[in-house]
This record gives C-alpha cells, sequence and structure tokens, in this order.
C-alpha cells in the first residue's frame, strides 16, 4: 500500500465527512432560516413548509454518510481493522458520490451543489484505490 496516496485519499474523504455534515446542519437543523431554505431554492414559506419533513429525513441521510465514512477512516487507522475500514470508507465516499451524480442528472441546475457534494469522494476514492495497486 502507497501511504501517501491513502493519506491523500484520507483526507478528501474526511473533508467528504465535513460537507455532510455541514448539509445534514442545514437541511436537519437550520431549515427554519430562510437564508437556508433560499440556498435550496425554496421560494415561499409554503414550499418550505411542505419540504421541511423532506429536508430533515435527508439531512439525517447526510450525517449517516458521514459517520460512516469517518468510522471506516478511524478504522483505517488499526492494523486489524483496516480492510474493514476501507470498505466502510468506499462504501459511504461511493455513496456519497452516487448521491451527488442522482442531484446533477436530476436537477442540472444544481451542478454546483453537486460538485460541491461529489469531487471530495470521488477525490478519495481515487487516492485511495491507487493507494491499494500502487506500491
Amino acid at each position: 500500500m502507497n501511504s501517501v496516496l491513502a493519506v491523500f485519499g484520507s483526507a478528501f474523504v474526511l473533508l467528504a465527512a465535513l460537507i455532510h455534515i455541514m448539509i445534514f446542519v442545514l437541511e436537519s437543523v437550520l431549515w427554519h432560516k430562510t437564508r437556508v431554505q433560499k440556498t435550496f431554492g425554496v421560494r415561499t414559506a409554503e414550499e418550505a413548509a411542505l419540504i421541511k419533513p423532506w429536508a430533515y429525513n435527508q439531512g439525517f441521510y447526510n450525517a449517516f454518510l458521514a459517520v460512516g465514512a469517518a468510522t471506516g477512516l478511524v478504522m483505517m487507522g488499526s492494523l486489524n481493522l483496516w480492510p474493514a475500514g476501507v470498505a466502510l470508507v468506499m462504501f459511504a465516499a461511493l455513496s456519497m458520490l452516487l448521491a451527488a451524480l442522482v442531484l446533477i442528472t436530476s436537477q442540472p441546475k444544481m451542478a454546483r451543489a453537486a460538485a460541491i457534494q461529489g469531487v471530495p469522494p470521488l477525490l478519495g476514492v481515487i487516492f485511495l484505490a491507487l493507494a491499494l495497486t500502487v506500491r
């Protein structure tokens, strides 16, 4: 395993986890703020009220992905748990990446948000895959 590439991959996965925690906070904790609603393209208080249960639920999905990635990163720090940690990190990061692809294909106007959500886990997966194959 290439340690330098593994560190880069881990850093990008950690960044992805932090971004997903931020999204959780926006969707599940701060949804009542008009500024947050506008960030997600919500135009009226009525729309915000209708979307609130969805946003709350979606926020927790983001938190769970972040927790999975972070748990995998911690496990990668243990020699005995390293393989399971890599598997968990890859699963969480690929799930984040696929969610970003769903976002951009379903709402092309959200390309910037999809890039913010998807580029860090993509880079994490690439660097970790390289770390496993490059000596």
